[in-house]
């Protein structure tokens, strides 16, 4: 979800031609394989968006049934079957695949999709309410409120900076 991502000055789209898929996998890709994921990743903010509620722009115009669909066909693209391998050990289950690494590489993170939808870390999905932010992020601490101490320190900086101009705040310290 979030190949798509901001900064000061603009929003950066990690997979806008099928290098940039190639550079975020480290696997042979095609246009058909960005077209994939470009629809998968548009599936899994729209179903982030419904999950946290946001109710900022860049997550405006979700479509419910069309992300359930893409996430569902995405995860069905690679016959996959669960595996044991001892790491240090442990046991730690995987998945093997066949088909292309790329298409493994879809159904994989559909599949991971699913579980943080549906799992117990479902409640702390958040949407990242910093300026300009578009991301979105577990809070895997109790006092954590955005996704990056970069973006802590933009909303600390606009607070402080409205205090010394006597503006007043809004919602989540920031207007």
């Amino acid at each position: 979800m979030n190949t798509i991502w901001a900064n000061r000055s603009q929003v950066h789209d990690d997979l806008t031609t099928v290098g940039g898929l190639r550079d975020f996998l480290g696997v042979p890709a095609d246009q058909a394989d960005l077209k994939a994921f470009r629809e998968l990743r548009r599936a899994l903010r729209d179903l982030a968006g419904v999950l946290t509620e946001d109710t900022r722009a860049v997550a405006q115009g979700r479509d419910l049934e069309r992300a359930v669909a893409e996430v569902n066909r995405a995860a069905r693209s690679a016959r996959q079957w669960p595996q044991l391998t001892v790491r240090d050990g442990e046991l730690v289950r995987h998945n093997e695949s066949e088909g292309p690494l790329a298409l493994q590489a879809l159904a994989s993170i559909a599949a991971e999709a699913v579980e943080l939808f549906t799992g117990e870390n479902r409640v702390l999905l958040r949407a990242c309410y910093a300026p300009g932010c578009v991301l979105y992020f577990v809070k895997d601490h109790p006092r954590r409120e955005w996704c990056s101490p970069s973006c802590g320190n933009r909303v600390r900086a606009a607070r402080h900076y409205r205090r010394n101009r006597g503006e007043s705040p809004g919602p989540n310290g920031f207007s």
